[in-house]
């Protein structure tokens, strides 16, 4: 999924909502959350799926057809599956990655949690990755999982974000802070 920290729309935030009601009422909240990350997956490492998701050229029967295809060869399950076809038969495939981010904040706020993107400029350990959500759960009082991107744009350090907290330790932009430093004293 794109980088949850993207503004999710009010339709997406509806549908989510629905979806989450629905995972509560059959106790399957992991089971979708696991089955929204699997059908993400899926767009990531198919570029004819993130075409047909994102492309308005495509009458919701056919997009419909194709979802409907995927979700019988994926083994996603059936609350998930028939959520799927529900979004594509109402041609909101489009919102679709909006969705996914949306329901993963819903289970993350009714837990108590609060996630973390994290952009590193070299791939953190598990070990890193660990002590990182340990300090970040002290400094915000709950629970964090973290999501880490690499950006070696960075050059160095990190780059998190929680909520609406951005924390930058970036070589990067220290250098850049350096510069405009210097620009002003000559």
């Amino acid at each position: 999924m794109a980088e949850q920290s993207q503004r999710i729309s009010g339709v997406a935030e509806r549908y989510a909502s629905s979806l989450f009601e629905l995972a509560s009422a059959d106790n399957a909240i992991d089971a979708v959350a696991k089955d929204l990350d699997q059908f993400n997956a899926l767009i990531e490492g198919n570029d004819e799926l993130k075409r047909l998701i994102s492309s308005p050229v495509f009458a919701s029967d056919d997009q419909f057809g194709a979802i409907s295809a995927i979700v019988a060869k994926s083994g996603l399950g059936p609350l998930s599956g028939n959520f799927l076809k529900v979004v594509a038969r109402n041609g909101r495939l489009d919102v679709l990655p909006g969705i996914m981010a949306a329901y993963h904040q819903i289970v993350a706020r009714e837990r108590g949690e609060v996630t973390a993107y994290v952009r590193s400029a070299h791939a953190l350990s598990s070990a890193q990755e660990q002590e990182l959500a340990s300090t970040l759960s002290s400094a915000t009082g709950k629970k964090v999982s973290t999501r880490v991107t690499v950006d070696p744009a960075l050059l160095g350090g990190l780059v998190v974000k929680v909520g609406s907290r951005q924390i930058d330790t970036s070589l990067r932009t220290k250098l850049s802070t350096l510069k405009h430093a210097l620009k002003e004293v000559g």
